[in-house]
């Protein structure tokens, strides 16, 4: 089964690969990434613009890498003061989203977020650390390592596959 990611990120890649690995229990899996453009600013600012810049990298990546069986995006943002990521998986002529659990984000890291700083490099800054984005992520950080990044998103792409996994509940 080929399933294509809309990033380059290996913490989404191997997400999504992870998550699909539970729901595909025992089936082969192809899992690549591939770097999109979103579309909205490198940090979404609320939960409309974190969508449409999920939504427009399915988009890039369906339209770049044609005929793979599955195809997901994940787009971080902020919502109010919180941190999440909508998840949007493309499989056959059907779309499904949902978003991933949020977290708050602390005042001094928010002011930053507002002034056009990006989450993961304010991260970096207050845990003198390096790119932790593509590692275990903010929330690894602000959870003393107790939930990563990768954990939250294989969550959340579960939850949006449940109509692939069952379509008989999904129909119109």
């Amino acid at each position: 089964m080929k399933i294509v990611v809309a990033s380059a990120n290996p913490a989404k890649i191997r997400a999504v690969q992870d998550a699909l690995a539970q729901v595909f229990n025992g089936k082969t899996l192809q899992c690549s990434g591939q770097s999109t453009d979103s579309g909205v600013p490198a940090q979404p600012m609320n939960s409309e613009e974190t969508l449409q810049g999920a939504l427009n990298r399915l988009q890039a990546v369906a339209a770049a890498s044609p005929g793979a069986d599955y195809y997901v995006a994940i787009e971080a943002g902020l919502d109010g003061d919180c941190s999440f990521a909508w998840i949007v998986i493309a499989h056959q002529d059907r779309i499904s989203k949902t978003r991933s659990a949020s977290l708050p984000i602390p005042p001094a890291a928010l002011m930053a977020l507002q002034q056009g700083e990006e989450l993961g490099d304010v991260i970096d800054l207050m845990f003198a650390q390096h790119n932790i984005k593509q590692q275990g992520g903010a929330i690894a950080m602000l959870t003393n390592h107790l939930l990563t990044r990768s954990g939250v998103y294989q969550q959340a792409i579960i939850l949006a596959m449940i109509p692939f996994i069952q379509p008989q509940l999904f129909t119109t």
